[in-house]
């Protein structure tokens, strides 16, 4: 046994393990104090564990295909507190990556007053007073978008979930929707503490008091009544999905703005954060977030088109069941929906390839699209199958895709992966609207075909956060540039 190979791992983890715990304190302190979010590559290091922040940097080694230490990024993101930074979002794997590229005999601070000088203007805060959130139903979404919203809280100076908006159910019903908010049998136990207050009809997390509202129709609640103003209404129940429907919402006392987390009809503006949410106007009250599917595929088509050009295409999604789905063989009225949603393989229908033809114009008339119900509960596979303007290479269609997920604007949408033994498990917990799976990639001359994975619960979920934040008035700076 070679005794020092031994201590020489074990003496690495101690360090390691060392340099995350020293983060940790400087992590929070940058969020909650400054409004500062640090990354590595994309993978969010706030709110995160020991084992989460040396995961991340292992994450980010995978996909570089070079070495990432966490020793190497202590030092940039001790360097970066140290300064007055206003609200943004920081990647120190990029940091740490471009100085040690590019250093010489400059030094972290030197560099880091450098590349942060857009933002070296002092701590502030991005919106003059909170903004009221509210969400109407509480169902899978729902709770997921509770579990975020609380989560970016912060300091308390951007958005705050202020009510949950239900129809009551039993006497303990408040209760019960803490339960429900705090184990989830596919992404585990909330991330921080929950009780009740029972005078306010409340839940109280993570500080947090966001109270339970009863109601059986959207215009009957009067939200001033419990301090509620300006308020964007997250519409998570599916009831409503035009402007006459959703637009019952803007009629409450106290509600300014409406999205849709499902696709709208008629002339409801459906975005696709990272693709047409440039189409954004301020003007407008009621928005669509478009569904879980199209704003997975949305993104790798967009990129896939502007670089190599697409003839036709279909896409094949082999989505997680949901839940209105039967748990054993019954009356349905949709077709083939009625059988057993874990026990059977369902073909259905998808309105994914429409959809992204609207998101992307240029695309009409050259998808199409099916869907197939897989007994999962969580995570989906599109298959996307492109007839291409050019002939290309595995090689240089995966590369290009590596390159837009670690350095382009589509690098919250598009993830990147290239490991033999990952299943849809793995993906569950997955911020990006998508993942592509580049071991699994095909290509045949001008044809080729991308498998992409998508969490379609909380994946889906971070991208309606990042619409209401934009509707809200919060873009923070990405560095670096």
């Amino acid at each position: 046994m070679n005794t020092d190979k031994q201590e020489t791992y074990l003496n690495d983890w101690f360090s390691q393990d060392e340099a995350a715990e020293t983060m940790l304190p400087l992590i929070g302190h940058l969020y909650r104090r400054r409004g500062i979010s640090t990354n590595v590559y994309g993978q969010s290091l706030v709110n995160k564990t020991v084992f989460d922040i040396l995961n991340a940097h292992g994450f980010a080694q995978q996909v570089l295909g070079s070495p990432l230490s966490i020793i190497d990024t202590l030092p940039m993101l001790q360097a970066i507190s140290r300064l007055d930074l206003s609200p943004c979002r920081l990647d120190i794997g990029k940091l740490t990556v471009k100085y040690r590229q590019s250093r010489d005999s400059e030094t972290i601070e030197s560099f880091v007053n450098r590349e942060l000088a857009a933002v070296n203007s002092g701590r502030g805060s991005l919106l003059s007073e909170p903004r009221d959130v509210v969400l109407y139903g509480f169902g899978r979404i729902g709770r997921l978008l509770a579990r975020v919203l609380v989560e970016k809280t912060g300091g308390g100076d951007k958005l705050r979930l202020r009510a949950i908006v239900v129809r009551k159910g039993t006497d303990d019903d408040l209760m019960k929707r803490t339960s429900l908010l705090q184990r989830d049998s596919v992404h585990g136990p909330f991330n921080g503490v929950l009780t009740i207050d029972k005078e306010e009809n409340a839940i109280i997390a993570n500080g947090n008091m966001i109270r339970l509202i009863y109601a059986n129709a959207p215009e009957d609640i009067d939200y001033t009544a419990y301090g509620i103003q300006d308020a964007i209404v997250l519409d998570n129940t599916g009831l409503w999905r035009d402007r006459e429907g959703l637009g019952r919402h803007l009629k409450a006392k106290g509600v300014s703005k409406v999205i849709l987390t499902a696709p709208g009809k008629g002339d409801i503006p459906n975005i696709v954060f990272g693709i047409n949410d440039d189409k954004y106007k301020s003007d407008e009250t009621i928005f669509s977030a478009a569904s879980c599917t199209t704003n997975a595929v949305v993104p790798v088509l967009k990129a896939v088109n502007d670089r190599f050009g697409i003839e036709s295409g279909h896409l094949e999604t082999c989505h997680s069941y949901t839940n209105d789905q039967n748990l054993i063989d019954n009356y349905h009225k949709k077709e083939r929906r009625g059988r057993a949603a874990a026990l059977n393989m369902v073909i259905t229908e998808t309105g994914a390839a429409k959809a992204s033809a609207k998101a992307l114009p240029e695309l009409t008339g050259k998808l199409t699209g099916n869907a197939i119900r897989v007994p999962v509960a969580n995570v989906s596979l599109a298959v996307l199958n492109l007839s291409l303007n050019r002939e290309t290479s595995v090689e240089e269609i995966n590369s290009y895709l590596r390159d837009l997920a670690l350095h382009s604007p589509l690098q919250n949408q598009i993830a990147f992966v290239n490991s033999p033994e990952m299943v849809s498990s793995d993906f569950i917990g997955s911020r990006h609207a998508s993942v592509v799976d580049s071991l699994a990639t095909i290509v045949n001359g001008n044809r080729c075909v991308l498998y992409v994975w998508y969490d379609n619960e909380f994946g889906y979920t971070c991208q309606v956060v990042r619409l209401l934040q934009k509707i809200a008035g919060i873009e923070l700076p990405a560095l670096p540039a």
